[in-house]
């Protein structure tokens, strides 16, 4: 008799769970075996894959020997102790095992009802976070799955909170969205998703420390105030995505409050720092903010993905987004929280697991420790930048991202970027360290940002060397 359609009997899940454990132990164990960066080329993995689905189902034996021969060097492994591009992260032990519980439990945490757990988890570990942060009480928090996300909600409330009734009228007017030119391209997306076009974003200059004027910002929502323009949000960052410059949260906060302007702040990277209290003075002001994001999963050691967002007007965010149909109306409504009002998304995964079993297993002590080890890395690395004259830094290091460049006396900026470019790919290509690039002051600059709880003295170093090496047969 043919057995009933079902899953994959416990027995079978059992053996092939501890393989993949096993798997996975091994390859965090030793992520350097890999080249950090992809050595395929666009088509290559796709090519080795069937076009089709498979009309009958496969033994997991050769769907997982298929991951290992064709997926997995297909990857850009992002747990490698040499990468160095973006903002390094982490998905660390005791993150990947409750990413795992959550899959296996699967569930879905619109209503309180639908997972009570789910639902007050996530108030009690960012209610952790919030306070070793140094952030008031007064901040509500909610867990979505990225900055962009995160920060897309906080301007739709301040549009909310600028224009009332736009629920019902949609936007009208001419609204304006004030952030500098190293404000993440996050802030544009969302400008564009909430229907008030690009020309409603106002870029307020900056430093020569790359960070916001307070007084040209006042200036210039003075400005747009007198021809009859709603300004609707300021966007302030606690160490920018290119640099890791850091605003003057507490000045533009007092404009905020004089102008009457939503404040949201960007502290997705940077944010964690402020667990370490000779670090706390950087989101000095962030208690006045209406917003502000910080994402575990770049410098917390949290599997992707995993932002959080405190508003400090999070009835302003409900009315933004609130519609509850009368399938979801429940008998505790008024009495609970329903995570489905503070956003665009009804479905809602456990994120809140991992970032409580992240907390609890490393404990406050043990996130500090490696935050400043990373930070001790990356003023290293500064170090040997600033005494190679073939080389210069292009910004302070403020936390674990160093900006530079290589740079050949007499040649033109062209020259010079087309070098640094070069450069780039060539150690990139090694397989060893993978580093990222940007533009500061219009100049073609690299970054090495440090993050990864695997890297090392010897991963820096190492990364150092090639540069060097690179550099100096570019120069030969």
């Amino acid at each position: 008799m043919t057995p009933p359609p079902g899953d994959m009997d416990p027995e079978s899940f059992r053996r092939h769970g501890h393989r993949v454990v096993d798997w996975l132990a091994e390859y965090l164990a030793s992520p350097a075996q890999y080249p950090v960066l992809a050595q395929v080329s666009p088509g290559d993995v796709a090519a080795k894959l069937p076009s089709n689905a498979p009309e009958n189902g496969e033994s997991f034996d050769a769907i997982f020997a298929d991951f290992q021969r064709i997926i997995v060097p297909g990857l850009t492994h992002w747990n490698h102790p040499g990468f160095f591009a973006y903002f390094a992260i982490t998905a660390s032990g005791p993150g990947i095992l409750a990413e795992m519980l959550a899959a296996g439990l699967n569930v879905q945490a619109m209503l309180w009802r639908t997972s009570p757990a789910a639902t007050e988890l996530e108030e009690v570990a960012l209610g952790w976070l919030r306070d070793l942060m140094g952030l008031p009480a007064s901040f509500d928090g909610v867990i979505y799955d990225t900055a962009s996300v995160s920060t897309l909600h906080a301007l739709a409330a301040a549009r909310h909170g600028a224009l009332p009734d736009v629920r019902n009228r949609g936007v009208s007017g001419a609204p304006r969205i004030y952030c500098t030119e190293h404000t993440h391209s996050s802030i544009d997306k969302a400008v564009l998703t909430l229907g008030l076009g690009l020309q409603s974003i106002r870029r307020v200059p900056v430093d020569t420390g790359l960070a916001m004027q307070p007084h040209a910002l006042d200036a210039a929502i003075a400005e747009d105030l007198a021809a009859g323009l709603t300004p609707l949000a300021v966007v302030s960052t606690v160490g920018t995505t290119s640099s890791t410059a850091i605003d003057d949260v507490a000045a533009i906060a007092d404009v905020c409050e004089r102008r009457g302007v939503w404040l949201h702040v960007d502290a997705a990277y940077a944010g964690p720092m402020a667990i370490v209290p000779e670090y706390r003075h950087i989101l000095a002001g962030a208690a006045r903010a209406d917003s502000l994001v910080v994402n575990p999963h770049k410098w917390l050691f949290t599997p992707f993905d995993l932002s959080a967002l405190y508003c400090r007007r999070m009835d302003v965010l409900r009315a933004a987004f609130s519609l509850v149909p009368e399938y979801l109306q429940t008998p505790e409504s008024g009495r609970v929280r329903n995570l489905m009002d503070t956003g665009v998304q009804l479905g809602r995964r456990f994120r809140a697991l991992k970032l409580w079993m992240v907390l609890r297993y490393f404990g406050a002590e043990g996130i500090r420790e490696r935050l400043l080890e990373h930070c001790r890395l990356a003023r290293m690395f500064a170090g040997w930048v600033d005494a190679d004259p073939a080389f210069e830094r292009a910004a302070d290091v403020p936390f674990s991202v160093v900006c530079f460049r290589h740079v050949r006396p007499g040649a033109s900026d062209e020259a010079i970027d087309a070098l640094n470019a070069q450069l780039l790919d060539e150690v990139n290509a090694s397989g060893e360290v993978f580093l990222s690039h940007t533009r500061l002051h219009g100049r073609y600059t690299l970054r090495l940002a440090v993050g990864n709880l695997r890297t090392t003295e010897r991963h820096v170093a190492r990364a150092w060397e090639l540069l060097r090496g690179g550099a100096a047969r570019l120069s030969a």
